[in-house]
């Protein structure tokens, strides 16, 4: 089946993109677009994060209480909401990213590569 040997951009999101999200709101406060092209150009255009996946985890990371949100204006003058990362979410985003490195280094380990 075509496809089926390499991973596709989605398949390796899966499982990191609130670590992604977080990360990127560390950075400044953005709108679901803003972080949707943030990513996308931070990876080299290797990672697309679509809608349908980002808003829900936008949606999920705010009822955690890791992000907040508010409705301000875009630079093209549209109306958006921009979200922020709370001091918990902060505090998620080292335990996600520890959590990530031990796991990359299982996975060297395996391929025999550390």
């Amino acid at each position: 089946m075509p496809g089926r040997d390499h991973p596709t951009k989605n398949e390796l999101l899966k499982g990191t993109l609130d670590m992604l999200v977080l990360q990127t709101l560390s950075m400044q406060p953005l709108h679901g677009y803003g972080i949707a092209q943030q990513i996308e150009a931070l990876s080299d255009e290797a990672l697309r994060v679509e809608q349908g996946s980002l808003y829900p985890a936008l949606e999920r990371l705010q009822k955690k209480g890791w992000i907040t949100s508010k409705w301000g204006e875009s630079p093209t003058g549209r109306r958006a909401r921009y979200y922020t990362i709370t001091a918990a979410g902060r505090r998620q985003l080292g335990n996600e990213i520890s959590s990530f490195d031990n796991m990359l280094v299982a996975i060297n380990r395996v391929l025999r590569r550390a």
